[in-house]
C-alpha cells in the first residue's frame, strides 16, 4: 500500500489489529455473508427514503452495498466518497423489509460505520461535542440527571420565557431552534422516583424488568411512567434496575462500537442479574439495539452466548401485553389516533399489528390509518441534528401524510415523537403527539376515576338513606 492509498485510507491499524478484509483493518468489519447475498435486483429502491429524495445510486441500498463490498475488495479506499453515502443513511431498514435475499443493510451500515470512526474519529467542534455527549454523557446516569434538572430549571424558572422573548435563540442553527420549541417539560425520571421493585395489581402473571433509557427517562419520562403503571395494571411485578445504563443505540449508530459494547456488557450482567421474564422497551431503537447485541458482541468470547440469552428476553411493551393478553381497559379514551410506525420497530423487531391492536383495545379510540405509515419521519437517533437538511424533508412528508380529521398521532419512539411535534409545530398543525402506551394509561386512569366516581355516589346514597330513616 503505497503512502497515498494510506493517506487516503487515514488509517491506524495498529490502534485495532484484526484478521484484514481488503480496505477494512479493524474489529468488526462488515460480513461478507451478508454483502455477497445481495443480488442487486433494485427491490430496495423504493423503500429507501435517501434515494427517494435523490435518486442517486449510491444513497440508495443497493449502492451501499456495492460500496461496502468494494472496500472489502480493496477497491475503493475509507475516504469521503464512501464516507458521506454511509453516514447519510438513516439505517431506517426499511430496504430490508423489502429486500427478498434477507440483506442485513443495517447491520453493514453500523459495522462500516464503524471502520470509518477507526479510520477517521470525529473531529473539530461537532466531532469534540458529538464525542462529549456520546461518551460522557449519556452512558452516565448521574450526569443525565443532572442535564435533566439543568433543563427543568430552564423550563420552570422562566429562563426559557426570556430567551424565546429575546430572541437570544436565533444564535442557534434554525433546526436546533425549532427543536427547542417543542422540547417536552421535563419531569422526574422514573429510575430515580420510582422502588426498584414495584408490585403488580392482582395475581403475578409476569415478572419483568424495564429499559428506562437514557433520553426517555429524562425528556419522556411520563411514558416510563405509563408503562410501568400499565405493566403493574396487568399484573406484573416490575423490576427496575438501578445499575442499568444507556442501551448504546446512539453508539452504534455513530460508528462509536466500543462505547456500545461496554454499555452492552453491563446491562447484560445488570438484567440478568435481575432474573426476571422479559425485559420491556418501550423505545423502538434502543429495543432493536438490545435485540442485537448478540451480534455486537459475537467476538467477545466472554459475552457472546450471555448477549444471546438477554436479547431473547428483549420485548417491545405493546407485543408483551398484547401477547400476554391485554386486560381491556373499562375507561375510554374519545379520540381519533393515527399510528406511525417508528422505522426500528415495524423493520428492525417486525412489530407492527401489535400497537394497533392496543390501541383498538381502547374503548373511544378510532384509529384512522396514515399513509405510508413506516416510511422514516426522519429523526434516526440523531440524524436530525447531524443531517438536517434530509431529516426536515422527509418530515415534511411525514405530516402532510397525517390526515387532517385526527386529533392524536401516537408511536413507539422518543425520537420520533420529538421529530413528528416539532413538524406539526413546523407546520402550523394541532395534533398532540403521544407514545403509543401513555394512551393506554390514560384508559386505565380513566377508569379509576369512573370507579372512585361511582363510590363516591354509592356512598353519599347510603348516607341520604340513613337520614331519611333517622328522620
Amino acid at each position: 500500500m503505497d503512502q497515498t492509498t494510506k493517506k487516503d485510507n487515514l488509517n491506524q491499524k495498529e490502534s485495532l489489529p484484526c484478521e484484514q478484509t481488503g480496505n477494512f483493518l479493524w474489529e468488526d468489519a462488515p460480513d461478507e455473508d451478508k454483502f455477497s447475498v445481495c443480488v442487486h435486483c433494485g427491490m430496495c429502491l423504493d423503500a429507501c427514503p435517501t434515494y427517494q429524495e435523490t435518486g442517486l445510486e449510491h444513497q440508495s441500498p443497493r449502492g451501499r452495498v456495492y460500496l461496502i463490498k468494494s472496500v472489502a475488495e480493496g477497491r475503493m479506499n475509507l475516504n469521503e466518497s464512501f464516507k458521506d453515502p454511509i453516514f447519510q443513511c438513516l439505517d431506517c431498514r426499511a430496504c430490508e423489509t423489502a429486500c427478498p435475499s434477507g440483506v442485513q443493510v443495517g447491520s453493514l451500515i453500523e459495522e462500516a460505520r464503524g471502520q470509518i470512526h477507526h479510520a477517521d474519529p470525529p473531529r473539530g467542534v461537532k466531532g469534540t461535542i458529538s464525542k462529549f455527549f456520546l461518551r460522557e454523557v449519556f452512558p452516565h446516569t448521574s450526569r443525565l440527571h443532572k442535564l435533566g434538572k439543568l433543563t427543568r430549571f430552564y423550563q420552570k424558572s422562566g429562563a426559557q420565557r426570556v430567551l424565546r422573548k429575546t430572541g437570544l435563540l436565533n444564535i442557534l442553527p434554525p433546526h436546533l431552534k425549532e427543536m427547542e420549541q417543542v422540547l417536552p417539560e421535563v419531569g422526574t425520571p422514573v429510575k430515580a422516583s420510582m422502588p426498584e421493585v414495584v408490585e403488580p395489581e392482582g395475581e403475578k402473571r409476569a415478572r419483568v424488568a424495564i429499559l428506562t433509557g437514557c433520553v426517555m427517562d429524562i425528556m419522556f419520562s411520563e411514558v416510563n411512567a405509563a408503562t410501568v403503571r400499565s405493566l403493574v395494571t396487568n399484573g406484573c411485578e416490575v423490576v427496575i434496575p438501578k445499575q442499568q445504563e444507556c442501551c448504546g443505540a446512539l453508539q452504534v449508530h455513530a460508528g462509536d462500537r466500543e462505547t456500545a459494547k461496554e454499555l452492552a456488557r453491563r446491562n447484560i450482567d445488570v438484567f440478568l442479574d435481575a432474573n426476571v421474564d422479559k425485559v420491556i422497551v418501550n423505545a423502538a431503537g434502543c429495543g432493536a439495539a438490545l435485540k442485537e447485541y448478540g451480534e455486537l458482541l459475537q467476538n467477545d468470547p466472554a459475552y457472546r452466548e450471555k448477549a444471546e440469552i438477554f436479547s431473547e428476553k428483549v420485548e417491545d411493551v405493546s407485543k408483551f401485553l398484547v401477547d400476554l393478553g391485554i386486560r381491556k381497559p373499562e375507561g375510554k379514551v374519545e379520540t381519533r389516533v393515527t399510528y406511525h410506525d417508528a422505522c426500528h420497530l415495524a423493520h428492525a423487531q417486525g412489530v407492527r399489528q401489535e400497537p394497533r391492536k392496543l390501541l383498538e383495545n381502547i374503548d373511544g379510540v378510532e384509529l384512522v390509518e396514515l399513509p405510508d405509515a413506516d416510511r422514516c419521519c426522519g429523526s434516526a437517533g440523531i440524524y436530525n441534528i447531524t443531517h438536517p437538511d434530509m431529516a426536515g424533508r422527509l418530515l415534511d412528508r411525514k405530516i402532510e401524510d397525517i390526515p387532517d380529521e385526527v386529533e392524536v398521532v401516537a408511536m413507539g419512539n422518543p425520537g420520533c415523537m420529538m421529530q413528528i411535534a416539532l413538524g406539526i409545530h413546523r407546520h402550523q398543525r394541532k395534533e398532540q403527539v403521544l407514545h403509543t402506551i401513555q394512551i393506554l394509561d390514560m384508559a386505565y386512569q380513566n377508569e379509576q376515576k369512573q370507579k372512585q366516581t361511582r363510590f363516591i355516589e354509592a356512598a353519599a346514597t347510603q348516607e341520604g338513606s340513613g337520614s331519611d330513616e333517622n328522620r
